[in-house]
């Protein structure tokens, strides 16, 4: 990609971001504060990472996989749900991780 299509791309992503930031700030107050639009509102952010956490676990380029990757993903939400400290969810995810990497080659 030549640097004069680079800038191009780069220069029509950010009058975009613009262009939408303008959009949501347009929307009239009356429509955004609707209990069910607040709702909605406040589960987009988790909705968006779980998003990303399961394309990260479960792909490697095109393709599904199975591997120690979801293996930690699973031990990291059972250490959660039983309330375990964010470090030691780290370290059983990825001490799960790496054991299954190193038992299935």
């Amino acid at each position: 990609m030549s640097s004069g299509t680079l800038w191009t791309a780069v220069l029509v992503a950010a009058v975009g971001c613009y262009l939408l930031k303008l959009a949501g700030l347009s929307v009239p107050a009356a429509w955004v504060e609707r209990p069910w639009v607040t709702r909605v509102v406040e589960f987009v952010p988790a909705a968006l990472l779980a998003a990303l956490v399961a394309v990260q676990a479960a792909t490697s380029g095109p393709a599904l996989v199975v591997d120690g990757r979801l293996a930690g993903l699973a031990v990291a939400a059972l250490a959660l749900a039983l309330r375990a400290p964010f470090i030691v969810v780290l370290a059983l995810a990825g001490a799960t991780g790496a054991l299954v990497h190193v038992l299935a080659g």
